[in-house]
């Protein structure tokens, strides 16, 4: 099954999400720092904009890791949802590529979930919530032999130093009150609360044109808003020969999607609205979804049907 991170959101820690350029320099800055990874010549403190220097003679092979300063909060583990401050650029340059700080947006992400490249779960997981790290990430857990516009070349060595502001674990399950599901021409999903994947059922009728976003388990949580990143579990299926094309339940992880990034049109306008901590379904006609274009084996012109538990958000 193709996982939907890279297909829904606006892809994470690339060129298309950059604000690049910028250089400001901190001149109250603490010392660089050392071990071989580039110095930090600026802002070296937690929640500073750092600024790094160029890396000095061949990148390290394998991923590289130093805890610039260690908070004080849990170590992280897969399936937590992080959120994050960063600053990236390639060895041979110091010239940011990308960064959140100038945004002023932090960046959020479940970590093992696939939402970022390797080198930063690897590097991410097990560092406690309050640290600032720097990475040196090989061409083989970033991106490879594939360049991402003008700034990173094919087989860059990739450099990053980030600020893990938060991590929690969230629920297994929706919970809350069952809502009838007395349409038969819509599917029927299960409503079971011990962290499986709730069964979906979909008639052999035709999908509806119009999108359809219902309560399946309805909480007392918080509405979502177009501006929140929430923290999901969902099985994802085609109309079509009802067939399963996602979950996160058979990964055993939860994913998040930042609303303000979130691609698919469906899935965004069928969350917003809704209360954190409820099941949802979704149906999403083909003009809310990926429309007339075949999608990495989506055909086009698919209706799809999400079974959605909200169970948190950042």
């Amino acid at each position: 099954m193709r996982r939907l991170a890279g297909l829904l959101v606006v892809p994470l820690l690339l060129l298309s999400a950059a604000a690049c350029g910028s250089d400001d320099k901190d001149k109250d800055s603490d010392s660089p720092t050392s071990n071989g990874l580039p110095a930090i010549t600026a802002g070296a403190k937690f929640g500073e904009k750092p600024t790094l220097a160029k890396g000095e003679g061949d990148p390290p092979k394998d991923l590289k890791v130093e805890v610039i300063s260690e908070g004080k909060g849990e170590k992280t583990k897969k399936g937590d949802a992080l959120q994050v401050n960063y600053l990236g650029q390639t060895w041979v340059s110091d010239k940011p590529f990308d960064n959140s700080f100038d945004r002023k947006q932090p960046l959020d992400l479940t970590l093992g979930a696939g939402d970022v490249i390797p080198g930063w779960e690897k590097g991410l997981e097990g560092q406690k919530v309050g640290s600032r790290v720097e990475m040196s990430i090989p061409p083989a857990l970033g991106y490879g032999d594939q360049a991402k516009g003008d700034q990173i070349p094919a087989n860059s060595t990739l450099v990053f130093v980030v600020d893990i502001l938060k991590a929690k674990s969230y629920p297994a399950s929706a919970t809350g009150t069952e809502v009838a599901q007395d349409n038969i021409d819509l599917p029927k999903v299960g409503v079971n609360t011990d962290g499986k994947a709730p069964s979906v059922t979909i008639p052999k009728s035709d999908p509806p044109a119009k999108l359809v976003s219902n309560y399946v388990l309805e909480s007392k949580g918080d509405v979502i808003k177009d501006t929140d990143s929430v923290v999901v579990r969902y099985e994802a299926y085609l109309w079509k020969d009802a067939k399963k094309f996602d979950s996160t339940y058979a990964a055993n992880k939860t994913q998040t999607f930042p609303l303000p990034n979130l691609t698919l049109k469906g899935l965004k306008d069928g969350l917003v609205g809704k209360k954190v901590g409820s099941r949802l379904l979704l149906v999403i006609p083909p003009d809310q979804a990926f429309g007339d274009q075949e999608t990495q084996g989506i055909p086009k012109d698919s209706t799809l049907v999400f079974a959605v538990d909200v169970v948190g958000k950042v």
